[in-house]
């Protein structure tokens, strides 16, 4: 993956019809120790409870409808989240 989407992105998943609205990444389901790329959580209404929030991958997402906040920060961390994935993959 080229990068990871802010925190505060709001998707719309490949057979969605309701806007999801990111709030983390490299996500772990607790169950079944699955990493996501993604958690996200019903938009507008936000975080509700546990059966709300979306685990997902970036290549399911069909339509992008809001890129969060970048700053510095943001940026560096996103190197950091690549950086973890190419040594998961094993590339240098």
């Amino acid at each position: 993956m080229e990068k990871y989407l802010p925190i505060g992105s709001i998707v719309v998943l490949k057979g969605g019809q309701k806007k999801v609205m990111i709030y983390g990444r490299k996500q772990i389901d607790s169950e079944t120790k699955k990493e996501w790329d993604y958690v996200a959580c019903i938009y507008p209404e936000g975080n509700i409870d546990l059966n709300h929030n979306y685990l997902f991958n970036h290549e399911q997402i069909d339509t992008i409808f809001f890129i969060g906040f970048q700053d510095a920060e943001e940026l560096g961390f996103n190197k950091f989240l690549q950086g973890l994935e190419k040594d998961e993959n094993g590339e240098c």
